[in-house]
């Protein structure tokens, strides 16, 4: 006696039969989940791109600050006094030895170092709250967090996941958090 053929079996050979609704279900992407609504989304993505542009200027003066601390041995003083006791306007002091020779002035290679810091403490929090709304693997926190350390990368990495995040939320309309 013979066998009924199966007119709905799978194409590769020795592989089981596959029904017409494991077939639909193998050719369906698993369903997309956001860990937000779209608009929650979308306000993350902008608070994003803010902070790394600015994330990525305040590192692009740090460099230029730190090429002038150590290659040229001098910082960017505003104001104060220097040891004659003429008055310091604006510009780059040398520091013999590590002494400044002006008093009283705000040195502004400082204030780019630590402004730098907390802006990128910041961007990790814009990082971290688009990283979380996305549901996005940990390989992709870094990747993005590493942005803020690597001169002009905030730039590029902004421009890809800014594409990807709207390419995600167009494709998937209705992945978002329902409350």
């Amino acid at each position: 006696m013979t066998e009924p053929k199966n007119t709905e079996s799978s194409t590769t050979p020795g592989a089981p039969a596959q029904t017409g609704a494991a077939k639909q279900g193998a050719k369906t992407a698993p369903k997309r989940r956001f860990g937000g609504t779209p608009a929650q989304i979308l306000s993350a993505l902008k608070f994003y791109k803010y902070l790394a542009y600015a994330t990525g200027v305040m590192l692009l003066l740090l460099v230029v600050e730190l090429v002038i601390r150590y290659g040229f041995g001098s910082v960017l003083v505003a104001g104060g006094t220097d040891t004659t006791g003429a008055a310091h306007g604006f510009g780059l002091v040398s520091i013999d030895g590590g002494v400044m020779p002006v008093t009283g002035g705000v040195n502004l290679s400082t204030t780019v170092l630590i402004v730098h810091g907390w802006m990128y403490v910041v961007y990790l929090i814009s990082d971290f709250r688009l990283w979380t709304l996305m549901r996005w693997p940990f390989s992709k926190l870094v990747l993005i967090a590493l942005g803020g350390v690597v001169p002009f990368l905030s730039f590029i990495v902004e421009a890809k996941v800014h594409k990807e995040v709207l390419a995600e939320v167009a494709a998937n309309p209705k992945a978002g958090k329902r409350y």
